[in-house]
Formats: C-alpha cells, structure tokens, sequence
C-alpha cells in the first residue's frame, strides 16, 4: 500500500491541508500529517489548532510514496525556508515520486525549478514562482508525478487527483458517490429555479 507524508507549518490553510488527509483516508491510503514545527500541535492561517501525527525529524521519507504540500500564508514561506522539505521535495523529484502542492505552495517546487516543463497551476498571483513550468488556470493539474492546485476552493478535486493517482476511476466515483460531492455548487445548479 502507498503511504503519503503531508508537510504541515503553522500557518498552513487548514481546509487545503485536511481536506487532503480526510479523502485519503476515507480512500484508505495511508497518510501522515508531518509538523516542521519544534511540535506537533499546529495552527492554521485561520488560527485552528490540529495536532500532526509526526515531527519532521521523526519521519523516514524513504518509505513514503508521495508527499503534499498545503498552501496558506504565513505556511507556504514556513515550508519554502525549510531546509528539509526542500531537501525531501528534490529527493521525491528524482526518484520520481509523487509530489503534490496547493494554492501558493506550488511556488516552493516552481522557484527550485523542480516544475520546469512540467503542466502546473497555483493560486492566481504565484505564476511567476513558476520558473519553466507551462501554467494553467486548470483547477488541478496531473502532470507525470507532479499534481498541482489553485487554491482552498479546489482542495476536493485536488485530493481525489491524489487518489486517483494511487487507485483508479472506480475509486475516485465511489468516494465522489459518499462524499455526496458535486463539482457544479448546489447554488448555481439551483439558480435557474
């Protein structure tokens, strides 16, 4: 079975980050919330406190599959400084493992120019933090290993990337069918009434 690591900093946008953690364990993949933090208690841009299931220095990056990065400001400068998420993100890029990011975070693989000729998108303003990359304005975009998102708003889409990504069609309709999710908001569906 795949095993995820998610990179959590305070700071961090608590929907993109859970969000993430909630589909992938209701995909049943394994996934684990990793502080950078000197602990494991973190707080989000919206000051919600949640606690990792790990700190950083604990974690052996070799037996995860994939990592996420979640957006949300001050937390996408937290991961960017972090010498090793750097160091991890540019391990994974090699190895060519799954690395997925949302909302600004895309901006820390973009500015090592681990994105360069890959598909990506992010949080309108972060294009540039892009070097090389061929941006969209895509919800999600699936790119190789690389998954990559445009913000809190498309956090559902961009989970169920991830899982399609480790299992299949089938599973991604499953859980679409018990999250009762639908991509078009109920208020437009209904505005036509």
């Amino acid at each position: 079975m795949s095993k995820t690591g998610i990179f959590m900093a305070n700071g961090c946008e608590e929907i993109e980050g859970l969000t993430v953690v909630d589909i992938l364990r209701r995909a049943e993949l394994e996934i684990e919330m990793i502080s950078i933090q000197s602990t494991t208690s973190i707080t989000g841009s919206h000051g919600i406190t949640f606690l990792a299931d790990a700190l950083y220095e604990d974690v052996n990056f070799d037996a995860l599959d994939a990592i996420v990065l979640p957006g949300g400001m001050p937390g996408t400068l937290h991961l960017g400084r972090h010498a090793g998420v750097m160091s991890v993100i540019q391990k994974f890029a090699e190895e060519n493992k799954l690395i997925a990011a949302i909302c600004a975070a895309p901006s820390i693989p973009g500015a090592a120019g681990i994105l360069s000729g890959r598909r990506a998108v992010c949080h309108p303003g972060f294009e540039e933090k892009l070097k090389g990359a061929i941006v969209s304005e895509d919800a999600v975009m699936t790119d190789g290993n690389f998954i990559t998102s445009r913000g809190m708003g498309t956090a559902i889409d961009f989970a169920l990337a991830i899982v399609r990504y480790f299992k299949d069609d089938a599973a991604v309709c499953d859980l679409k069918q018990k999250l009762v999710y639908q991509q078009e908001p109920a208020w437009k569906s209904n505005a036509n009434i």
